[in-house]
């Protein structure tokens, strides 16, 4: 998929510039790299590995996803389930007006803007293929790059609540996401093979 190159690439400079501002750090390689950066790096690894045809819309989503994610942290919300909706619902938003912003200024007309903001905004899932791509994609880099650490987090959670939590993500994915992960092209945390497997089963 060519890219109108002027727009796109100013895009994607606007986007890691926002995301390089991220104080929160991870060590890649021995390099310290700002976790969002890291993150949206990912994200666009994996389109290009999954759905290379994808179009700027889809592209540009799910590079500015989580875009600059530490200006609305959690903690500003109460510690409950109603509390992390009310996080989830409102950062859903911010990440979309935020992407706006610098699409707007990278050249992108309002038609354009608007279907990455309901991509981002996860508006109309499963109707809206936009919005699965940015999920799609939000949940192979998940699996392959953040599960592990996730499990290890959780020590305390039984093996039945793993099967939960990968069947919950694995429901969201299309199918086309889904043989993608089992097609032999997504790393998938070794340790976690078992569980995952049980989950697939499953929901199968």
């Amino acid at each position: 998929m060519s890219h109108n190159q002027q727009p796109y690439q100013k895009a994607i400079a606007l986007i890691d510039a926002a995301n390089a501002e991220d104080p929160n750090i991870e060590i890649i390689e021995g390099k310290e790299v700002p976790k969002e950066l890291l993150y949206s790096q990912r994200m666009t690894d994996m389109i290009e590995r999954y759905l290379p045809q994808a179009d700027e819309v889809g592209k540009l989503s799910v590079r500015a996803q989580h875009i600059q994610r530490w200006k609305s942290p959690r903690s500003d919300y109460p510690m409950n389930r109603k509390g992390y909706h009310q996080w989830r619902t409102n950062l859903y938003k911010f990440h979309a007006n935020t992407a706006a912003r610098y699409l707007e200024e990278a050249g992108y007309d309002n038609t354009f803007i608007e279907r990455v903001k309901n991509a981002i905004g996860k508006k109309s899932l499963r109707s809206n293929p936009d919005t699965q791509i940015v999920e799609d994609v939000a949940a192979l880099v998940f699996i392959e790059h953040y599960m592990l650490a996730f499990y290890e987090k959780h020590p305390e959670y039984s093996e039945d609540k793993w099967v939960d939590i990968i069947l919950k993500t694995w429901k969201k994915m299309s199918p086309e996401a889904q043989a993608f992960a089992l097609s032999g092209q997504l790393t998938l945390p070794e340790s976690l093979i078992p569980v995952i497997k049980k989950a697939v089963e499953k929901g199968s």
